[in-house]
């Protein structure tokens, strides 16, 4: 199988991921927190390296600021929904995951406004027109790193000045970008971070994390055992155990270190460079072909590792059923759960094919990829 789904989860993972996940269950896995006992210590020094490494690559100092969530999805919630109170605005844009649409939705009952920014037809937002969007109870700024259907990257830098400069708390979506995107939290005064580690983080399924700045004023959304506090009945809001009620997913974030280790080895620069040769060779050789339609940005540079496109006069399961069981390709097909996004590339009532690409595929791979295309669009 050529595996060009890493939109949807990173395949495969580093081998020695797996092992470190094995040891853990194996030898050591105790409840973090929640015991003096050696394992249970050695699990919470585990857990505590984790943070730390993930503090290095993002570039966050206090890593006790870093909440691990079961996804991004969580991550989402809780940061939109733990932040925002009645009479709030916050802006967003056309180009978002349903993760952040569908919370900001379900908050407009709560009497929270919300002003969706489009963006032109390759999924690229103007800065400017935030500014002008901005109102007296404006309170937040959430928008994607890079979008899940064209790749396009959002002007990140550019509108964590504009809330530094508003004071507006700015949360960003990481699904698409984090490990092979640069991410600097500081220099891009990002207050909220929301990642998944089943990504480009090269991680198990599971697992991710929101990282809240200091200054944000998170409501947690579950209360339950965290170890700390056991007497009081309100559940406490210190860093990270009261937004970590429950056991948390010991072997997995275990798995996740390991895998951070290996992207800080690698160097997101380096795989950011390689992933960007990769979708280059693929997205310029589909656009030369007459009966095919690629969407978002034509300069490679400005997005992430993803070519979404349609063959002309033919559906895109179809395309995707046909790539997976006539060429062993492992594409993905259809909306990739953002409506908005798709109607602002002029797609909502097709869909298109995503197909995504990691720092374990090769050129082989799109060679093939660009053949199969090539074969299907002239049928």
């Amino acid at each position: 199988m050529i595996y060009l789904d890493n939109g949807a989860t990173s395949f495969p993972k580093p081998k020695g991921m797996l092992h470190a996940m094995n040891e853990c269950i194996k030898t050591y896995c105790g409840n973090p927190g929640r015991s003096g006992h050696r394992m249970s210590m050695r699990t919470g020094e585990e857990i505590y390296k984790v943070r730390k490494d993930l503090g290095k690559l993002l570039h966050i100092d206090d890593c006790s600021r870093i909440i691990f969530t079961a996804n991004t999805t969580d991550a989402l919630n809780l940061g939109i929904k733990g932040v925002l109170e009645r009479g709030d605005h916050v802006i967003t844009t056309s180009m978002e995951h349903n993760s952040v649409l569908r919370p900001l939705k379900s908050l407009e009952s709560n009497d929270i406004g919300t002003t969706i920014i489009s963006c032109n037809k390759y999924g690229m937002l103007n800065p400017e027109t935030v500014r002008k969007e901005i109102k007296d109870n404006t309170k937040m700024i959430v928008c994607t790193h890079a979008s899940n259907v064209t790749g396009t990257i959002m002007p990140v830098k550019e509108l964590g000045y504009l809330a530094k400069e508003r004071n507006l708390i700015y949360m960003v979506d990481a699904a698409q970008s984090a490990g092979c995107l640069p991410i600097n939290v500081k220099e891009m005064n990002i207050d909220m971070l929301a990642v998944p580690g089943h990504k480009s983080l090269l991680g198990p399924m599971g697992t991710g994390f929101l990282f809240a700045g200091e200054g944000v004023k998170l409501r947690p959304l579950k209360e339950g055992g965290t170890g700390t506090k056991s007497r009081d009945l309100i559940q406490p809001d210190d860093f990270p155990e009261g937004y970590e009620a429950g056991t948390i997913n010991v072997p997995g974030i275990v798995g996740l270190g390991y895998s951070i280790k290996y992207i800080l080895n690698m160097g997101v620069e380096n795989i950011k460079a390689y992933e960007e040769e990769l979708i280059q060779t693929l997205d310029e050789s589909l656009r030369s072909m007459r009966n095919v339609t690629v969407y978002g940005p034509n300069d490679c540079r400005k997005k992430a590792g993803i070519v979404s496109f349609n063959i002309n006069s033919r559906s895109c399961e179809e395309v995707c059923d046909k790539l997976d069981d006539v060429y062993g390709i492992a594409a993905r097909g259809g909306f990739h759960c953002a409506g908005l996004a798709h109607k602002t590339i002029g797609t909502y009532e097709t869909g298109t094919v995503r197909m995504s690409v990691g720092p374990y595929n090769t050129k082989k791979d799109i060679y093939a990829a660009i053949e199969a295309v090539y074969q299907l669009q002239k049928m």
